[in-house]
C-alpha cells in the first residue's frame, strides 16, 4: 500500500474538516477523494502532502509513518488546481526547478525536463513562457515539475478545475494513458463525478468530514452504501414507498419489487427507493407494476433522450431512453404514459441529503 491514512482528524476552530477519516490508496493504482465543496477532501490531501498538521491520526507513505516528516521530504509531489507555475520563468526551467533547487547538475536537469516535456508532449515548448500557453499546457507543465524529482506518490487538487469542458475531457484522457505508461500511485482530488468514474481505479466518497463509501467506480454506482452515495452518485430518482407485507405501492399504485430490492416485515412503513433514469421502463398501456404519469419534457441529447415525467403527486421523475426508443414509443409532451421500475436501492424513508 503507497498511501495509509489513519484515523485522520483535522479541525479549523470549530469547525471538522476531517473526522476520524482512515483508507488506502493502494500503490500503482488512481484514488479519487470525490465529495462536493466542505466535504473535507482538499484538506485531507494538504495533511497527506505535509503542509497541514493533523489534529489525531497518522499518515503512511510506502510503509514508512510520515504524519511528522517535512513536506519536502515526504517524497510527494503536488499539482494545484492553478498551476502556480513562475510567470518569469521558462517551461524547461519550471520543470527542471525543483531538480535545481536539489542541486542536481546541470546536464541530468536538461535531460529530466527533457525526458518529462516528451512524455507530456511538450517537448517543442520548452522555451516558451506560462503566460504563452493555453491553460491544459500549463497543467501538464504543472504536472511535469511535480514528476520531475521522482516523487513516490503524486498528489492532484482539482487539477482541471480551472479548464473548460472540452479541454478537461481530453486532459481526463491524456492523464490515465499517462499513469498507465508510468504507474505512479496517484491520489486525485474532485467533485467532478464524471471525473473521478473515468479516471479511478478505486473511489473515495466524502461528504461533511467523514467517508460514504469506498470501492470501485462500478461499486459506488450500482451499489451505493449509504443515501448520500445514491444522490451523489450519477442521476437518481427518490420514491417513497408504502410497504404492506410482502406489497409496495408508489403513490397509491401498486409496484412489483425490482431485482435486489428486499421487502421489510411491518404494515404501512415507509422505504425511500433510489431509482436511476435507465432503471425505468416506459410503456403505452396499463398493467402491472405500473405508474401513470404525464410526459412534461422530452430532451434530446444525441442518442441519449432524457424525459421528465409528472407522477400523480406532481413529484417529477427524469428518465433516460435511447432515441430508438423514444421514436418507437411515439412519446410527446402531455401524453400520458405509464412506468416500470426495474431496479431501485432501499433506504430509510427519514433520510435527507
Amino acid at each position: 500500500m503507497s498511501i495509509e491514512v489513519r484515523h485522520v482528524t483535522k479541525r479549523f476552530g470549530g469547525f471538522v474538516a476531517s473526522d476520524d477519516v482512515s483508507f488506502v490508496a493502494p500503490e500503482g493504482q488512481v484514488t479519487s477523494l470525490l465529495g462536493p465543496s466542505g466535504s473535507g477532501k482538499s484538506t485531507l490531501l494538504r495533511v497527506i502532502a505535509g503542509l497541514e498538521p493533523p489534529d489525531a491520526g497518522e499518515v503512511y507513505i510506502t510503509g514508512s509513518d510520515a504524519t511528522w516528516v517535512r513536506a519536502q521530504d515526504r517524497g510527494v509531489g503536488f499539482v494545484f488546481q492553478h498551476y502556480a507555475l513562475f510567470r518569469h520563468m521558462t517551461v524547461a526551467e519550471n520543470v527542471g526547478f525543483g531538480l535545481v533547487v536539489r542541486k542536481q547538475k546541470r546536464s541530468e536537469v536538461r535531460a529530466r525536463v527533457a525526458e518529462l516535456l516528451r512524455l507530456v508532449q511538450l517537448d517543442g515548448l520548452a522555451d516558451r513562457y506560462p503566460a504563452q500557453l493555453s491553460g491544459g499546457q500549463r497543467q501538464r507543465v504543472a504536472l511535469a515539475r511535480a514528476l520531475a524529482p521522482r516523487p513516490r506518490v503524486l498528489l492532484l487538487d482539482e487539477p482541471f478545475g480551472a479548464l473548460d469542458a472540452r479541454v478537461r475531457e481530453e486532459l481526463r484522457a491524456w492523464l490515465r494513458k499517462l499513469h498507465d505508461e508510468v504507474h505512479m500511485t496517484t491520489l486525485l482530488v474532485t467533485h467532478d463525478q464524471e471525473e473521478a468514474m473515468e479516471l479511478s481505479d478505486r473511489v473515495v466518497v466524502m461528504n461533511r468530514g467523514k467517508i460514504e463509501q469506498v470501492g470501485s467506480p462500478d461499486d459506488i454506482y450500482d451499489q451505493p452504501a449509504t443515501p448520500f452515495v445514491a444522490e451523489f452518485i450519477g442521476s437518481t430518482n427518490r420514491l417513497e414507498v408504502k410497504l404492506d407485507g410482502d406489497r409496495a405501492s408508489v403513490e397509491g399504485h401498486r409496484v412489483d419489487l425490482p431485482p435486489g430490492v428486499l421487502q421489510r416485515d411491518g404494515s404501512g412503513e415507509s422505504v425511500a427507493w433510489y431509482v436511476r433514469p435507465h432503471e425505468v421502463e416506459l410503456r403505452l398501456v396499463s398493467g402491472r407494476g405500473a405508474i401513470p404519469s404525464d410526459v412534461v419534457r422530452i430532451m434530446r441529447l444525441g442518442w441519449v433522450v432524457k424525459l421528465e415525467l409528472r407522477l400523480p403527486s406532481g413529484r417529477v421523475v427524469l428518465v433516460q431512453q435511447t432515441r430508438e426508443q423514444v421514436d418507437e414509443l411515439g412519446l410527446a409532451p402531455g401524453d400520458l404514459v405509464y412506468l416500470a421500475l426495474r431496479g431501485a436501492k432501499a433506504f430509510p424513508a427519514a433520510y435527507s441529503i
